[in-house]
């Protein structure tokens, strides 16, 4: 190693505590020769550190080609997919439109041209012209069989069959086609139902049972790679078509699919790709495409093994692998080589910076290694001769930093007390609406198979009256559909109760409030007057009710939420149009039910009193009407909701206050307070 100008020859990476010479240290604004030795030397360093950085960056860069190869490897499969997919359901649908434009001659005239002998005939040509036809029936205007070709039975003339309230008549004559769901004769081939109604007055309907064979073979005929393959599903996702015609005979339901439920529910719309890899009927993973069948709401779907999709992918993955190997090995080498050559100068200045930061401003530390760790000793050198001279006002400034973080600390607990409660109800508002939409499936199953079953046993007492039964037996048959349909009514009952509870606590635990603007308070509660009282009217017919309004002009605009206001005010006024209505329902006939509305400047600020002459709030019921799920209605007629999120809305919404004034028997009048700026807006973080 060259010695150094000025310092002793010393071994790299040796520390000393010695303090350094004046005559050691060059002169300011010079720069030595051995200055550059040092730059030199730790730029080699750099140079090999540079290096394996770059090996790095080289192998980031091929793990993201490898990511995009991936991608556009995979949307290009589905791409070829899809394009099969398209082009097998437009020749499937092409099948079945020439089978209709075939059909469509034979009901241009009406039946009282031509005779059935000559319609026999054109029927028997229109078999041997489309051999997918096998039975062919023409119907009259009236939905009278008037003639029936087929392949596999008789022919019929004149049979009188009434065809007049099959869905193959009335749905061909209201929509001028029909097609029928798919079905297996003899359980060996599908058939379809295709009825054409004729454009002319009195020209019948044409039924024709159509071989859908056609089908397999193009199904049969589409190739993805070496173990791809294809299938048409029905509208209810029932296989119709699939190369294992055993699957389709079992008429297998493919429904439970995720692809095919999101592509029978789109229409036969193209999966996507977060639907991608998923399995397919026989558990295997998958890339999926499908294309909508018109106009049969089929759809034909294209699946090809991932396994065999990803077989390029998996043999790049493995060469990535080896690399990154070789890549880490050299990594770590190089590492290990640096880090023996720098460890030592680095423990001399962990130790020395150890020493000065627990105090000791007099230690000094010296380094001899010829780049800049000896530039950074001499730099801790400095910082300790400048930290012993400010530690004094240090301790000055710290003395009154202290005093001032006492004070800030006390606000701090304060602000921290305030946050800590908005956590805690931002935390309850989630639980809450969690459990509302966890307890809406079930409850939703509950109230549709209720009321399903009630129609049931309607539908089972129908049947069962012209049956002949003991009249003991169906004395018993009728008590217990009874008591059965009676419990199903309850169930019913309560869910519908249930439901408006669930309802309720999704409405008190959602977050946003819709648009903060100024908003004329007057108008607000007119408003809310109208749509309360027009509400209830059609709720209950012969509901009646006196309003008042007493609204200063003077109130003006208020800057609020409109629609959570709203809500306010139409839950006021409603529960004292209950309270008003229940009390006529006691009282004598000279009562009458009253409900008054009245605003008032107060300057910075504005007051809204809603007043009803109802039944009142006993003093031990006032203090709980706030609480979320409180009420005093009956069962059904209400939730306990409404004044819990009133009471959110104005107080922590808009910074305002809500009293209540009440004298049972007599009267009830709430107290709204709201100031004319003090609404939290949504895009700084307020919630309702």
């Amino acid at each position: 190693m060259m010695s150094i100008p000025g310092h002793s020859r010393t071994s790299e990476g040796q520390a000393s505590a010695a303090q350094p010479s004046g005559a050691d240290r060059p002169l300011a604004g010079k720069t030595p020769a051995g200055a550059r030795k040092i730059r030199l030397r730790l730029f080699t360093k750099y140079v090999a550190l540079f290096v394996a950085v770059v090996a790095v960056a080289l192998l980031s860069n091929g793990i993201f080609e490898v990511i995009f190869y991936y991608r556009e490897h995979k949307a290009a499969l589905i791409r070829i997919q899809h394009e099969q997919a398209e082009a097998a359901a437009a020749k499937i649908g092409q099948f079945v439109k020439e089978i209709e434009s075939q059909l469509g001659w034979t009901t241009q005239l009406p039946w009282s041209a031509g005779s059935l002998d000559n319609r026999r005939f054109d029927a028997l040509r229109l078999l041997r012209q489309v051999p997918a036809i096998t039975e062919l029936a023409q119907v009259d205007s009236q939905g009278k069989e008037r003639l029936r070709v087929s392949r596999l039975a008789m022919d019929s003339i004149e049979s009188g069959l009434d065809l007049s309230k099959e869905p193959k008549f009335t749905e061909a004559v209201a929509n001028k086609v029909y097609y029928g769901p798919v079905y297996f004769r003899r359980e060996s081939e599908p058939y379809m139902t295709l009825s054409l109604a004729g454009s002319r007055k009195d020209a019948g309907v044409s039924i024709a049972e159509v071989n859908l064979k056609l089908i397999w073979d193009v199904v049969s005929q589409i190739k993805v790679g070496e173990r791809g393959l294809a299938y048409v599903v029905g509208p209810q996702g029932r296989l119709i078509a699939h190369p294992d015609i055993s699957l389709v005979l079992r008429n297998t339901d493919m429904s439970k699919l995720p692809q095919v439920q999101a592509a029978v529910a789109g229409g036969g719309a193209q999966v996507s790709d977060s639907l991608q890899g998923l399995p397919n009927i026989q558990g295997q993973e998958v890339l999926t495409a499908s294309a909508p069948i018109q106009p049969l709401r089929w759809t034909m779907f294209v699946e090809l093994p991932a396994q065999e999709a990803y077989a390029s992918l998996y043999a790049a993955l493995r060469r990535l692998a080896i690399v990154l190997l070789a890549a880490s090995i050299f990594a770590v080498l190089a590492g290990i080589f640096l880090a023996r050559r720098m460890v030592g100068p680095i423990q001399a200045l962990r130790a020395g910076a150890e020493r000065i930061g627990g105090g000791d401003f007099a230690q000094r530390i010296s380094i001899k290694t010829g780049d800049e760790l000896e530039g950074l000793a001499d730099q801790f050198n400095d910082m300790g001769a400048r930290l012993q001279e400010s530690y004094a006002d240090l301790e000055k400034k710290v003395e009154q930093r202290t005093r001032e973080l006492s004070q800030s600390l006390d606000e701090l607990r304060t602000a921290q007390d305030r946050l800590v409660q908005t956590e805690k109800l931002a935390s309850l508002g989630q639980l809450t609406a969690d459990i509302a939409h966890e307890i809406k499936n079930p409850l939703n199953f509950v109230n549709n198979f209720s009321s399903l079953s009630i129609e049931l046993i309607d539908e089972l007492n129908d049947v069962l009256k012209p049956v002949p039964i003991d009249g003991k037996v169906r004395e018993e048959i009728d008590e217990l559909a009874h008591m059965l349909k009676g419990n199903l009514e309850k169930v019913v009952q309560h869910g519908k109760r249930a439901d408006s509870i669930v309802k309720n606590m999704l409405l008190h635990s959602r977050e946003g409030a819709g648009e903060h603007r100024p908003a004329d308070i007057n108008a607000l509660v007119e408003e809310s007057l109208n749509l309360a009282y027009h509400g209830a009217r059609a709720e209950r017919p012969g509901f009646n009710i006196t309003l008042k309004r007493d609204l200063d002009a003077g109130a003006g605009m208020i800057d609020v939420f409109p629609q959570e206001i709203t809500r306010v005010f139409l839950n006021l006024i409603s529960n004292g149009f209950y309270a008003a209505t229940k009390r006529k329902e006691v009282a004598d006939g000279e009562f009458e039910p009253m409900l008054s509305a009245a605003t008032k400047n107060l300057g910075s600020g504005v007051e809204i009193r809603i007043r009803d002459n109802g039944t009142g709030i006993p003093s031990d019921v006032k203090e709980k009407i706030f609480n979320p799920f409180f009420t005093t209605k009956p069962a059904g007629e209400g939730t306990g909701l409404g004044l819990s999120m009133s009471h959110d809305i104005v107080v922590k919404q808009h910074g305002g206050r809500i009293e209540v004034v009440s004298e049972p028997g007599s009267f009830t009048e709430f107290i709204i307070t709201l100031p004319r700026s003090g609404a939290v807006r949504a895009d700084a973080g307020g919630r309702n």
